[in-house]
């Protein structure tokens, strides 16, 4: 039965031996994983991959073959046949058409005619106004192009105007080790550094140690200080998966840099925006967050703070309860961010979006205003100018 599972695995150049395979057998014949997906998933993960770069390409083949992801509304709606979904067209309209296709008006007509149409369509259908399919102006399916809608069975940020995303998927961790292309992102970031002296007195003070060993009349005596430390404290969230994966060089660019400024730093990983939740890895996002209050509780208001993200998607995630695309939120985001603001008012966000496409995607003017302004590009201009407003904020 697993057979086509372990030849899929090594179509997709995971390394999988024979070996392996039998002992994955072996450890179903023994019932260590029994009646479940969830166990037989972290089974067939632990005994088939070896290293951990490999496991969002088991994950994407894993959902593949079982064919049945766990998803946010299947309590209320069921299951929409896979059939509907599969790719037969991808639209591609005018601005000027795209402009004539009017939105359900509203995040509560939008769930419910999704639930409507569930209920109705007895068929796949692809390339109309209405149903559940691919390549239309539908509100719900794929590949298509609405002004709010919510993204079906694709396995990635078209428009990014999504309003809920159906598919579960895994994101990567940026890699801290990436090798800079350019010193600059280091020497912008090095603007912000603020230095005193802590710690035990263990470093040579030379310029002291000459005046004193000159006073004695050559008799050396030497004079130390303690050392002399960046006391900059930086809380750093990231933004991940969907419209943000073109950006994931640049950002890695400059986490590495980040790493190596900055001595007293904690980062975090969020999609879209912030809401109760943040998390450290990627890979354990669905089982180990951090809840925003306990950081807000544990990290001090003079830490400043940065995110990055791209800030494009439905303005529902951003001002409407229930407005994640991946969970059900009970307070909206726009809340959330205003008490991280509340406590760290020494902001700033950083988007990657070239900075004259802002004025023509709604949620990136949201987030701006709750920023109060304190938005800046992704570039070397819009890190120098960003550590600048950080460093006013902390005289």
């Amino acid at each position: 039965m697993l057979t086509d599972f372990f030849y899929r695995l090594r179509t997709v150049k995971i390394p999988v031996s024979v070996t392996e395979y039998l002992t994955l057998l072996r450890a179903l014949e023994a019932r260590v994983a029994a009646f479940s997906v969830d166990e037989f998933y972290y089974l067939a993960r632990c005994t088939l991959v070896k290293d951990e770069r490999y496991f969002d390409r088991f994950d994407q083949v894993f959902g593949d073959y079982i064919q049945g992801k766990t998803t946010l509304f299947e309590e209320i709606l069921g299951e929409i046949p896979l059939d509907w979904l599969k790719k037969q067209k991808e639209l591609n309209l005018s601005e000027e058409e795209k402009q004539k296709i009017e939105s359900l008006g509203g995040w509560d007509k939008l769930m419910e005619t999704l639930k409507k149409r569930l209920e109705e369509q007895k068929k796949a259908h692809h390339g109309g106004n209405k149903w559940i399919g691919t390549g239309g102006t539908s509100p719900f399916g794929a590949h298509g192009y609405n002004p709010e809608g919510v993204r079906i069975g694709q396995n990635k940020s078209g428009q990014g105007r999504a309003v809920k995303v159906w598919d579960k998927r895994e994101y990567k961790n940026l890699d801290d080790q990436v090798e800079l292309g350019t010193r600059n992102i280091k020497m912008a970031l090095r603007k912000l550094r603020r230095f005193a002296r802590e710690g035990a007195e263990e470093e040579l003070d030379i310029d002291d140690t000459i005046r004193s060993t000159a006073r004695k009349a050559g008799l050396l005596d030497i004079k130390l200080v303690a050392e002399r430390r960046n006391t900059t404290k930086l809380l750093l969230f990231l933004d991940v998966g969907g419209s943000m994966d073109p950006h994931v060089k640049v950002c890695e660019e400059l986490f590495s840099a980040t790493r190596t400024e900055f001595k007293h730093l904690e980062h975090f990983y969020f999609h879209n925006f912030v809401y109760e939740t943040v998390w450290r890895d990627n890979l354990m996002r669905a089982h180990n967050r951090f809840p925003t209050t306990t950081l807000m509780n544990k990290y001090s208001a003079d830490h400043k703070v940065v995110f990055v993200g791209d800030a494009t998607m439905s303005p529902y995630e951003i001002m409407a309860v229930g407005g994640s695309i991946e969970h059900w939120n009970e307070e909206t985001g726009a809340s959330w961010i205003g008490r991280l603001l509340a406590l760290y008012p020494n902001a700033v966000w950083l988007n990657p979006q070239p900075e004259d496409h802002w004025n023509y995607i709604p949620s990136i003017g949201l987030v701006k205003k709750l920023m109060n302004e304190r938005m800046f590009p992704l570039t070397l201009d819009g890190l120098d100018r960003a550590m600048k407003a950080l460093k006013k904020s902390q005289r």
